[in-house]
């Protein structure tokens, strides 16, 4: 399908599969949580504990998070013995994810790489 762009040129539309993909991810990532956990899996792999601490939540809600992340593609995970190590593999969406967060962070006279806040758990 095929529409204008205000007479300057054509442009292909994605297919509505596509964009039914695209907002399933926006949905996962539009929780404070998960964002947070994305960004911090940006910046270097890490197992539950470890980004429990680092996003200040509790380990059965990080681990969900983390679960429903998985199941979406937007993390992976492999085994080091006992523990699940997570991670980002896909650079296109650590790219959307830290782009955002900059652009929004420099928008609000922050700089960009400043230290994430802590998020608050459900119950605080």
């Amino acid at each position: 399908m095929t529409a204008g762009s205000g007479g300057s040129g054509r442009f292909e539309d994605p297919a509505p599969e596509v964009l039914v993909q695209v907002a399933e991810a926006f949905a996962l990532l539009a929780a404070p949580a998960r964002l947070h956990l994305v960004w911090a899996l940006a910046h270097g792999e890490s197992d539950v504990t470890g980004l429990a601490e680092r996003v200040g939540g509790a380990l059965p809600a990080v681990s969900q998070h983390l679960s429903k992340l998985k199941l979406a593609g937007l993390v992976r995970a492999r085994r080091e013995g006992r523990r699940q190590v997570y991670y980002v593999d896909d650079s296109d969406v650590v790219e959307v994810v830290r782009l955002m967060v900059e652009r929004l962070a420099e928008r609000d006279g922050r700089r960009s790489h400043a230290p994430v806040r802590r998020l608050r758990s459900a119950g605080d």
